[in-house]
């Protein structure tokens, strides 16, 4: 067993810590959320991650996502995860999918090759789409409700979308999902109840962006990335 891994070993086991190298997860979105789930899936073991993003890092992102700095400005997110998962683990095998993932291009994703999918994307029908393919492909998937508008990151809860209130985006997610017959869906959530902005920015293409702060989006990364390696080894808490 690698030796950057023995802590983790102590925790769940050296049989746990093999059983990861071996699995294979994608995780849609490399933001707030995302880059920090990304960041524990790597450094719990997984042995390969597949990044789905087709953005860049921009200066608004400083603010909270791990995967922006000032040097990596500019860069495609996707990539710049890849790199720094290559630096804090080279046997993971890290690749970069620049996709923007919508249900018009959902094909071209192999859903059936991951053992785990972690939802971090903001856009509705992008999240509808990757819940009704992950569960037609019959692969476990997570998905990370809003986090905007958000300060508490006490209020993070894993559960069911049935188990959910207060969170706008989970309210649209269930109803659109039970047109769908999608009933069941494992997600992060808060109780919170959402934030009025205290000043107003300029709109982003044409959209005035949510607020956000460095630690809440972090909190419901960590914990879908704790999710995930939970149900991989079969542990229940």
């Amino acid at each position: 067993m690698d030796e950057k891994f023995s802590r983790t070993a102590l925790l769940i086991g050296k049989e746990n810590v093999e059983k990861l190298s071996g699995f294979r997860v994608a995780v849609f979105g490399a933001g707030g959320v995302g880059g920090h789930c990304i960041e524990a899936l790597c450094r719990s073991g997984i042995g390969a991650i597949d990044i789905i993003d087709n953005d860049k890092i921009s200066v608004s992102n400083l603010n909270r996502q791990l995967l922006a700095t000032e040097k990596t400005i500019g860069k495609f997110k996707a990539d710049v995860a890849v790199e720094r998962i290559a630096e804090i683990n080279p046997a993971c095998t890290a690749r970069a999918v620049k996709l923007f993932y919508l249900p018009d291009n959902a094909n071209e994703i192999d859903l059936g090759a991951y053992d785990y999918i972690v939802d971090a994307i903001d856009t509705v029908s992008a999240k509808i789409a990757l819940a009704e393919n992950a569960k037609k492909s019959g692969v476990r998937i997570i998905s990370c409700m809003g986090a905007g508008n958000k300060l508490n990151p006490a209020a993070f809860k894993a559960g069911d979308i049935s188990e959910t209130s207060v969170c706008p985006l989970a309210r649209v997610m269930r109803r659109e999902l039970k047109k769908r017959g999608i009933e069941r869906l494992k997600v992060i959530y808060s109780t919170e109840p959402p934030l009025s902005p205290r000043c107003i920015q300029p709109a982003e293409n044409g959209k005035i962006p949510p607020a956000s702060i460095a630690f809440v989006p972090a909190v419901a990364g960590l914990i879908a990335a704790g999710e995930v390696i939970k149900d991989l080894c079969s542990i229940n808490l």
